[in-house]
């Protein structure tokens, strides 16, 4: 070992590497007996880790065992599954693999000059990607981010060039009250005051309310607004609902509005047969977020923002400084430092680009499928049991419910109470993670089944667990 040039020798990288990879092989074969969720309190981690800076080397081995012993074990296994919770992120171990070897070699992937071959993947996967969502190939483009909160930014920014230039001060942007919050942020880091988002109402579906959009789109143009984009979900987080896109394209044409789609969910669900039927209209949007880290089962981080035409980036983003006069290179050769924020990227596209070689597509679409097919069984299932109350059907394999008794009186608030209590505890038993939401303003618990190696026993398995700690609950409660 020369700690000096911190480099190994050839036998001890291997030594060690093998113990890594060991570990991880381990990690993925063992996962349905691990815990989905861990719990520590900051002072227990300060016990474990705490230290000053270590002026001197310690053992490889001897680090990697405190790694395992003290770090992994406290973090919770969005991969697990029975992880139903927020947006489980199932990745696999090819692409695990696969992005050992971008940081490996440090591929930076911003100017062509610097890895034509980074650049070309980034290029072929994204036309994948352009052609599962129904964007022309040839005209679109996109870029990878580090996830979906980056991408939507960059779709917006790009919003505002194209349509507003640099004069957006009466800018209006539209969105529902169940768009993500990423949306509200990037919104304020480019410079827009709360007052020009306009939030609208939802149907029963979940969806924005189309007739609520046209009259306050209208409304706005009257009192001398310029209303320039429409902001639209394609599987929100709360519910999985996708707004009426077709009908939102046609708002968009007639009205000279940008359409960005947030599908940073549910976009990928367009490489099915279902969730074509069900994003009908996602291809006739100007921009699109998806998330691969998400429904396409990759490792942190990968989000993607795609756009019908190249142009859109280039126009927006596009700077040369002097420094970087020598990279520039001729019109086909794609620099992504002139397509996004970043200027020194990692090469994100590896990942998925070997992961969905190795597989084929048609691996993934079966294994988006299943989780949509676990939704709907879990919808089933919890209706044969008439103390469980469907507050959003499945929809793009997100399901939300609560636990009302039918022998027991409970107003709003113990209801709320009980299914709160409900998510907690199985938290507490490590056993699955159960998030809470909002639905209508009534606690709900909320499970998305996107991950391919969950089964149908694990749904149930869960159901059942969670019906029992509502019945610990009732034990004593007055009937």
């Amino acid at each position: 070992m020369n700690r000096e040039q911190l480099t190994l020798t050839r036998e001890e990288m291997k030594d060690f590497g093998y113990k890594v990879v060991d570990l991880i092989v381990d990690h993925f074969d063992t996962l349905p007996e691990q815990k989905p969720v861990s719990r520590a309190t900051r002072p227990e981690m300060d016990q474990l880790l705490m230290e000053g800076i270590p002026l001197e080397g310690t053992d490889p081995d001897t680090v990697l065992d405190e790694v395992k012993k003290n770090v992994l074990p406290y973090t919770d296994l969005l991969t697990h599954p029975r992880f139903y919770a927020f947006a489980p992120s199932p990745n696999n171990f090819i692409s695990t693999m696969s992005d050992s070897i971008a940081t490996a070699y440090n591929i930076f992937s911003g100017g062509w000059i610097s890895s034509p071959g980074g650049a070309e993947v980034e290029i072929v996967t994204i036309n994948w990607l352009l052609e599962m969502i129904g964007f022309p190939v040839k005209e679109g483009g996109g870029i990878f981010t580090s996830g979906g909160s980056m991408a939507n930014l960059t779709g917006l920014t790009a919003a505002r060039k194209i349509k507003c230039g640099d004069d957006f001060g009466k800018g209006t942007i539209y969105l529902s009250d169940q768009t993500h919050s990423s949306n509200f942020r990037a919104a304020k880091i480019i410079g827009f005051r709360g007052d020009q988002l306009r939030v609208i109402p939802v149907d029963d579906h979940f969806r924005i309310d189309l007739d609520a959009l046209r009259c306050r789109i209208e409304t706005d143009r009257q009192s001398g607004k310029k209303p320039f984009c429409i902001l639209a979900n394609a599987g929100t987080t709360n519910t999985g609902s996708v707004d009426p896109l077709v009908e939102i394209a046609t708002i968009c044409k007639e009205e000279g509005l940008w359409m960005h789609v947030d599908g940073a969910y549910g976009g990928a669900a367009a490489i099915t047969d279902h969730g074509r039927r069900v994003l009908k209209g996602l291809e006739l949007a100007d921009s699109v977020t998806i998330d691969p880290h998400k429904w396409l089962f990759q490792p942190y981080e990968i989000g993607c923002l795609l756009v019908k035409d190249h142009r859109y980036l280039s126009g927006t983003f596009s700077d040369n400084p002097e420094y970087l006069r020598d990279i520039k290179g001729n019109a086909d050769e794609i620099n992504f430092y002139e397509l996004g924020v970043q200027l020194t990227r990692r090469c994100r596209a590896l990942k998925l680009y070997m992961s969905m070689k190795i597989f084929g597509v048609n691996a993934f679409r079966e294994a988006v499928s299943h989780g949509i097919e676990m939704a709907e069984k879990l919808e089933a299932y919890l209706r044969d049991d008439p103390n469980w109350e469907i507050l959003s059907p499945a929809t793009l394999a997100v399901v939300t419910f609560r636990y009302k008794p039918v022998d027991v009186v409970m107003n709003k608030v113990e209801l709320d109470n009980l299914n709160q209590y409900i998510s907690n505890t199985i938290i507490r038993s490590q056993r699955a993670m159960i998030a809470t939401t909002l639905i209508r303003n009534n606690v709900s618990l909320r499970m998305s089944t996107v991950n391919p190696r969950g089964t149908f026993e694990d749904v149930k398995m869960t159901v059942d667990h969670l019906a029992n700690y509502a019945m610990h609950y009732l034990r004593d409660y007055p009937v």
